[in-house]
């Protein structure tokens, strides 16, 4: 994964020479947007939301101070690194009470910023490389509170609904996570668990196949049977033949 950054500065030759010092030196950064003023830089945070946000404090239009307010208030947290001059010290102060992580004193050498951006490039990514992997341990628990949900029920008429409620997540939600985790559908997984059921009873001999249908949780025995082959490529009395041949 890489990191979307904005660069917003109104002096055109540093916004340039930073942008282009960045992409030079580092492959962190897969987009850098810029902004030569305070607005569009908060016009551009709405629009890309960029991750790392390098700023200049004392901008036309609305100064680095107005652009934090005004990403603050549209629900954006970008992580700011302010750029200030020698006076502009209590803006710099105001910028790190509104969050800012970094300060840089201007003139700041080309790499020096580049250091601070890979640094918090760094953190930004294992954050987010934590958050994912929190994520997909929080994912596969859902998926195995489903599967162990269908393995003691599959006998009875459940449906994506019920056992994503029993889960505690929207239908549509559970639906993805099969796909994604389980490479099927709900539908398709449910019935292979019937189906691997129902070969059980089929190398028992007990059961008659429409018997064995409604036992694995099928109400139509021709559906069984179109499943069943579909999943073993034999019809269930075909594979109740060969097991017995091979007794």
């Amino acid at each position: 994964m890489a990191v979307k950054l904005l660069i917003a500065d109104d002096e055109e030759v540093i916004r340039r020479s930073v942008a282009k010092y960045i992409k030079l030196h580092t492959d962190r950064f897969d987009k850098i947007y810029e902004a030569e003023n305070g607005q569009e830089a908060i016009d551009m945070l709405v629009q890309y939301q960029p991750d790392i946000l390098l700023l200049d404090v004392q901008m036309p239009v609305k100064n680095g101070i107005d652009v934090m307010r005004e990403a603050e208030r549209a629900g954006l947290h970008p992580i700011v690194i302010i750029l200030s001059g020698y006076d502009e010290f209590k803006y710099a102060q105001q910028a790190l009470h509104f969050g800012a992580k970094e300060y840089l004193l201007k003139p700041t050498r080309g790499s020096d910023i580049l250091e601070c951006l890979n640094k918090l490039a760094d953190e930004f990514l294992e954050e987010d490389r934590q958050a994912s992997e929190e994520a997909g341990v929080q994912t596969n628990q859902l998926v195995e509170r489903a599967v162990e949900y269908i393995k003691e029920h599959y006998m009875e008429n459940i449906t994506l609904n019920e056992v994503a409620e029993k889960v505690g997540i929207s239908s549509g939600y559970l639906s993805t996570l099969f796909n994604q985790n389980l490479q099927c559908g709900f539908i398709d997984y449910l019935n292979g668990v019937r189906i691997e059921r129902a070969c059980c009873y089929l190398e028992q001999n007990y059961f008659k196949t429409y018997e064995i249908a409604y036992r694995v949780g099928f109400r139509d025995e021709k559906y069984f049977s179109k499943v069943f082959k579909k999943l073993k490529g034999m019809t269930p009395k075909e594979y109740r033949g060969l097991k017995k041949e091979r007794k």
